[in-house]
This record gives structure tokens, C-alpha cells and sequence, in this order.
């Protein structure tokens, strides 16, 4: 119980640092926003704080914080002007808000899903580059605009690059060097290993730091800061002046106009958007990866815009900024979030005109630094080394973001990504490639989970430009979805143009359609004539080519049921396999065959005897095979256990193997070891060892060759006479490749 109270006292006080860290960072930005939205600057503050009580109670997650929007300063601004005033708009508000609890109940949040990583990264990105660029006239004491404001347009019509550039002939001498100062301090603090693990937070330092540098710098009239590089919270009469709002018969009034409702609905589209934007953003970069319910979110927003439009605030949203700050302070759980929505309510009713104390330039610095955070170097880095199709929509979304607004910039970014999407569709939205059954050649089309009519560009030209081939096999045994559009194109190309051009049409997997149906015009089975007419060479060609899709992962999806009903009528194998009993290297799974394709026997160490030579034997006259194949492989468990066996035996150690038929198996595997070997096994090491396993499995292959041919007199002549080829191969179990002999 002693551990558990000190683990949560912990965590109460990291909360509480980042509810600090977050305060200083609402504070001007609030201001800032509703001063760009050309509402009361009081909105701001009471947006904020119902932001950071009421959504955050009602919300889910664990590490967003909620407030103004700065996405929205233009539109708020525009709609304040439209609908004739502050009081229309804030009714406007209370309406987006009850239209997002309704998104929330309906389960709109799923829309979040379908963001793209790269636009997300690149929204981060974007907000961190803004930041940097917004607040470094701040840092110097250009305080035209509103510290809130992030469009690319700003207040006084200028925009992010002629501020920039207006800074350098008007800055403030005191408020840059409090500035340059902070932002020293908080760079060189956060690499000091005390002023990092201080109890108090570096931002705090940083905002007494500029408090006490301020009222130093009043001695020197030229340094001296005025008002207007300090935060400014409206002094009212009372505490409580802020909390002023219309009354209910003017609302009635104002709700008659039918534009009032358009505005409400338009707010919550785009301020849930952003919401989701901004909430799988932070989830991104969120380290202990807390998950929030979507639709959750947008309920708990819905709720604090309808409380924010009565009590006269702007709207509300999920802010990546304040939430970054509030990752990057250590929070670990929402309260940090509650914690600075207090603080903020206790510094409007009670600590204004201390509050009115902080420089602008100070809190820009905390800004500048959390911006450096956002826009990391190897964020980029990471997005190039994932290619272009990650990457550009990644910048795109970032110089969208940069040059106009958020809301532009992500539309641009998700078209960007839609496009690499077409483009991906296009050239590998299905697999085809050419397989070598035993009486064709065949393009295999292999369709995936679905197929939308995204796909039907590409599967038209792959179709359209296959006359090279006389059979074509559609495969959609793995699909659950076929749009109309690619099962009418099916329909007209089997109908119209395949038989046009001499083109046999094969289909699985579409039975559930019925223009269509399952047809298969070649044969995916041995039969008899197929057998008589086949040589030995095509026999291993075709063995080769289903070990090449073993290993590349395109194993032919055979219809195995229906095999089992042809093959019970007889049995018509293209080889028989000697092969090692090893669980590893089943030869119908690595040549990619199908049932009844080949014999396998299979012993340990795929040695020779009587018995094994009768069954080869019984393959080849019987079921009339073309050609034998003894399969060795590496790393053999048998060949192993031989040299440990022979290992042990000349070196007079006990050795026991559980079992007393094994050393029958032994003896033959070591029959082709050479005295220098066995020498080398009396003196050598466990590496030695080692290389002897491979060498004489492959050694141990040519051995069963030869005992194959010298142990019958049938299979040798059938061999010389060329009607069956005899050949050994070595499998690796590691690749999956397998070599066949000279």
C-alpha cells in the first residue's frame, strides 16, 4: 500500500509539472487566437479553460488537451462578421456543439482511421515548422500580430514570410535579449541533467527568469519593455465579469435566422475534423501509446462547444501544440490536462495582473523550443528513408500547412496520398506472373482480399496486352470482394475478346458470381497422356519452377478437393522422391506440388536398401514416374547423429541414442567417409564437426545415386536408354532453395 501511494504521489507531481508546462503555453496562445478571431480576448480564456475541466473529464484520453482552435481563428472570424456579431456567433457554437455530440453518438470518428501516417507525421511536422516561424518575431519583440495566429495570412494582412522579413528593422532591444536569454537557457536546461530532473519545470524558471529580467530592465529607458510585449488578460470590474452572456430571449431571437444554423453546422464539420486530425496525431507520437475512443472525443467536444457557446467563448478542439508540450513534459495521465484548465480558471479570476507581469518574448521561447520538438530533423529523415510515396505527401502536407492552413494543408496531403494509392492500384493492385503446368503455360491473375473498381485500369491493360498466352487463369479464391465494374470486365473480356485471339479463360473462386461461375481449362493433374507425352527434362523444369514460388511465396492455390475426387480414379506421378524423414523439407510443399504429382519416400538421411530400391522401383514400372530425385539437405539430424555416432566410437566415448535401430541407419550414412575425415573426427573440434554435416550429406546423395543404379538392373537401363533421369539435390533449409546436380 506504501509503494503504491509513493507511485502515485509520483505521478501526481509529473502531472502537475506538465500541467504547469501547458498552462504557459494556453495562456498567450489563447489571447492570441481569440484576438485573431476578432472576438473578445476573454473568449480565448474561456474556451481554454472549459477545454481543460469540462472535455477533459468527459474525454477518454489520457494525453490530449483541449482549447482554442487556432485552425479556426478565419473562420470564426468570418462567420463573427456574417451572422452580425459576437452573441449570433456564439449561439452558432452552442448548435456545432449539439451537431458533434450527434457525430460522437453516430460513430463519425471512425473517419480518423483513414488518415495516411505520412499526412499525420507531416501535420505534427508542419504545426512544429508554424511554431518556430510564428513566434520568432515574438522572440524579438515584434508584436504586431496575435500570438495565436497560425495561417499563413495574418491580422494585419501581411503574412508568416513578410513578418519575417518586417522583423528585422522593428524589434524591441529589451524584449529580444529577455527572449534570446530564455531560449538559451531553456536549450542549455534541457541538456543539464539537475535543472532537467528539477521538481520545477524549466518553462516555469524560464517565465520568472523573464518576470525578474523585465522589471531589471525597467532601469534603462531604452531597454525598458511596454505593455504591448506583455501578456494582456482584460481587468474587469469583478472576477467574474467574463462569465456575461446574453439572455435567453435575445438567443430565441438571434436562433430565428436560418444562416445560424448553416454557421453551427459548418463549425462542428470542421472542428470535429481537426479534432480527429489532432488526436491520432498525438496518439502518434504519444510514447507509452494511449489509445482514445474517437467518437468519444467528439462527444466530449461537442459538450464543451455547446458550454462554450453559453458562456461566450470560441470553438473547441483538441490542440496538438498544448498536447505535444504536455507529452513532452512527462505527463501520465489527463489529470495534467484538468490541472491546467484549474490553473487557467485561478489566473483569470484571481492572478490577472500578475499574469499581465510575463514577457511575450519568454513565452516564445517556450514555444520555439516545443516547435523544435515537433519538427525534428530525423522525423524527416525517417519519412525519406520510406520513399516517395511517403514522403511526398509528407512535405506536401507540410508546405500546404506552412502556406495557408491546416484544413488545406491535410485535403492536399490526402490527395497526395490518394494519388500514390491510384498509382500503387494501378500497377500492383493483384499479382500476375506465368506458371508451367504440365500441358500449358498459364498467366495466373491472382486477386487479393478485395478488389475495388480502383482496380479496373490495370487488370484491363494486364488482359488486354496478354496475347502471348493461350491460357489465362483469374484467381479469386482468396477474395471476398469483387466490385461489379471488374466482374463485368471479366464477363466482356471472356466473352468478346479471349475467344477472339484463341485465349482459354480460366476462373476460381467465383462461384458467389453468376455471370461468371468456376471453369478450368487445363490440366492441374497428371493424367495418362500428359504422362506418356512428358520427358524427363520437363519433368524437373516443372519441379524447379514450383521451388522458385516456394521460395518467393507464390505457391499455386490448388483446388485440392476437387484433386482428391480426379486423382482417386487413378494415380499417373511425374517423379519419385527419395527423401530425408527430416519435418522440415516435405517435398510436395517445397517443389509446390499438387496431390498425386509425385511419389516421396522418405528415411532418415535418405540412405538406400532393398526395400527402398523395390518401392523407386515399383514408382518408375508401376506408376511409370519420368524421373527419380534423392533429395538431400543441410544441417541433416541423421547425418549429424552418424558423425557424432562414429565420433564417439573412435575415440572409445560411450555415446547412447535411445533407440537400437539407429546405428543401421549410421552405418550406411558413414560409408562414404574418407579415412582423412575420420581422422579429422578423432582430433578435430566440435567446428570440424560442424563443416563434415553438409559435405557428407552431399556426399551421402551421390552415394544413394550410385546405390540406386547398382541395385537395379531396371532402373539402370531405363536410365541409359534416357526414358528416366536419375538426379541428386540438395535442399537448403535455411533459404529453401533447392540445387540440383550436374
Amino acid at each position: 500500500m506504501k509503494n503504491q501511494l509513493r507511485y502515485s504521489l509520483s505521478f501526481a507531481l509529473l502531472d502537475l509539472r506538465a500541467a504547469v508546462v501547458v498552462f504557459l503555453v494556453a495562456l498567450p496562445m489563447s489571447l492570441g487566437i481569440a484576438l485573431a478571431s476578432n472576438a473578445p480576448l476573454t473568449a480565448g480564456l474561456i474556451s481554454a479553460v472549459i477545454g481543460g475541466i469540462v472535455v477533459t473529464l468527459l474525454s477518454k484520453s489520457s494525453c490530449s488537451v483541449s482549447g482554442p482552435a487556432a485552425g479556426l481563428a478565419a473562420v470564426v472570424a468570418g462567420q463573427i462578421a456574417s451572422l452580425g456579431g459576437f452573441e449570433a456567433f456564439a449561439v452558432a457554437l452552442m448548435i456545432a456543439g449539439l451537431v458533434q455530440l450527434i457525430f460522437g453518438l453516430l460513430g463519425a470518428g471512425y473517419v480518423a482511421s483513414f488518415i495516411p501516417n505520412s499526412v499525420i507525421k507531416g501535420l505534427l511536422a508542419a504545426i512544429g515548422i508554424l511554431l518556430i516561424l510564428k513566434q520568432v518575431p515574438h522572440l524579438l519583440g515584434h508584436d504586431i500580430n496575435p500570438d495565436g495566429d497560425l495561417s499563413f495570412v495574418e491580422h494585419n494582412q501581411g503574412n508568416t514570410l513578410s513578418e519575417l522579413i518586417s522583423m528585422l528593422g522593428d524589434f524591441h532591444p529589451g524584449a529580444a535579449l529577455i527572449g534570446v536569454l530564455s531560449l538559451i537557457f531553456l536549450v542549455l536546461g534541457q541538456k543539464h541533467r539537475r535543472l532537467k530532473a528539477s521538481p520545477i519545470p524549466l518553462p516555469l524558471l524560464v517565465v520568472l527568469l523573464g518576470i525578474g529580467l523585465e522589471f531589471f530592465l525597467r532601469f534603462f529607458p531604452t531597454l525598458a519593455i511596454g505593455a504591448e510585449h506583455l501578456v494582456a488578460i482584460p481587468l474587469g470590474e469583478n472576477s467574474f465579469d467574463f462569465l456575461a452572456t446574453p439572455t435567453l430571449h435575445r438567443w430565441l431571437s438571434i436562433c430565428q435566422k436560418p444562416e445560424l444554423w448553416f454557421a453551427g453546422l459548418s463549425l462542428a464539420i470542421i472542428a470535429s475534423l481537426e479534432t480527429l486530425l489532432n488526436l491520432e496525431a498525438i496518439e502518434k507520437i504519444d510514447p507509452q501509446q494511449r489509445l482514445a475512443s474517437p467518437n468519444r472525443e467528439l462527444m466530449a467536444q461537442g459538450i464543451g462547444n455547446f458550454v462554450a457557446g453559453l458562456l461566450g467563448g470560441i470553438p473547441i478542439t483538441s490542440v496538438i501544440v498544448r498536447s505535444s508540450a504536455n507529452i513532452e513534459a512527462g505527463s501520465k495521465s489527463k489529470m495534467s490536462s484538468l490541472g491546467h484548465g484549474i490553473l487557467l480558471l485561478i489566473a483569470l479570476l484571481f492572478f490577472s495582473r500578475i499574469l499581465n507581469l510575463i514577457p511575450l518574448s519568454c513565452l516564445a521561447a517556450i514555444l520555439i523550443v516545443a516547435g523544435s520538438k515537433l519538427a525534428k530533423r530525423s522525423t524527416f529523415a525517417a519519412m525519406f528513408a520510406q520513399g516517395w510515396h511517403q514522403f511526398i505527401p509528407f512535405l506536401a502536407t507540410i508546405t500546404a500547412i506552412v502556406l495557408t492552413n491546416l484544413l488545406t494543408g491535410v485535403v492536399l496531403g490526402l490527395l497526395c496520398s490518394i494519388s500514390f494509392i491510384l498509382h500503387a492500384n494501378h500497377r500492383r493492385s493483384f499479382r500476375f506472373y506465368r506458371e508451367r503446368y504440365l500441358d500449358c503455360e498459364v498467366l495466373r491473375i491472382e486477386f487479393p482480399l478485395s478488389v475495388s473498381f480502383l482496380t479496373r485500369a490495370s487488370l484491363k491493360k494486364v488482359l488486354f496486352e496478354s496475347g502471348n498466352y493461350s491460357h489465362i487463369l483469374i484467381d479469386a479464391s482468396q477474395t471476398e470482394f469483387i466490385d461489379p465494374d471488374i466482374v463485368g470486365l471479366i464477363v466482356d473480356f471472356n466473352r468478346k475478346y479471349a475467344p477472339a485471339k484463341g485465349i482459354q479463360v480460366s476462373l476460381q473462386g467465383f462461384s458467389a458470381y453468376p455471370p461468371l461461375g468456376d471453369q478450368l481449362f487445363f490440366n492441374d493433374l497428371p493424367t495418362s497422356l500428359l504422362q506418356e507425352k512428358i520427358s524427363p527434362q520437363e519433368v524437373i523444369a516443372i519441379l524447379k519452377a514450383g521451388n522458385k514460388r516456394f521460395v518467393e511465396g507464390k505457391r499455386l492455390n490448388r483446388r485440392v478437393f476437387k484433386q482428391l475426387k480426379r486423382s482417386a480414379k487413378g494415380q499417373f506421378p511425374l517423379a519419385v522422391v527419395l527423401n530425408c524423414m527430416d519435418s522440415r523439407t516435405a517435398p510436395e510443399i517445397v517443389f509446390d506440388t499438387g496431390l498425386g504429382d509425385i511419389f516421396s519416400v522418405r528415411i532418415a538421411g535418405n540412405i538406400t536398401s532393398e526395400k527402398i530400391i523395390g518401392s523407386i522401383e515399383l514408382g518408375v514400372t508401376l506408376a511409370r514416374s519420368k524421373v527419380i530425385i534423392v533429395k538431400g539437405h543441410t544441417n541433416c539430424g541423421a547425418v549429424r547423429a552418424s558423425l557424432e555416432y562414429t565420433q564417439a566410437s573412435l575415440t572409445h566415448q560411450s555415446h547412447h541414442h535411445g533407440a537400437s535401430c539407429v546405428p543401421a541407419v549410421i552405418a550406411e550414412l558413414v560409408k562414404s567417409l574418407t579415412e582423412d575425415e575420420r581422422q579429422q573426427l578423432i582430433h578435430g573440434s566440435d567446428e570440424k564437426l560442424e563443416e563434415l554435416i553438409n559435405v557428407l550429406a552431399r556426399r551421402n546423395v551421390e552415394h544413394s545415386v550410385a546405390c540406386i543404379l547398382a541395385g537395379s538392373q531396371v532402373l539402370a537401363q531405363l536410365v541409359a536408354s534416357g526414358k528416366v533421369q536419375i538426379v541428386g539435390a540438395m535442399y537448403d533449409i535455411a533459404e529453401g532453395t533447392i540445387e540440383f546436380f550436374e
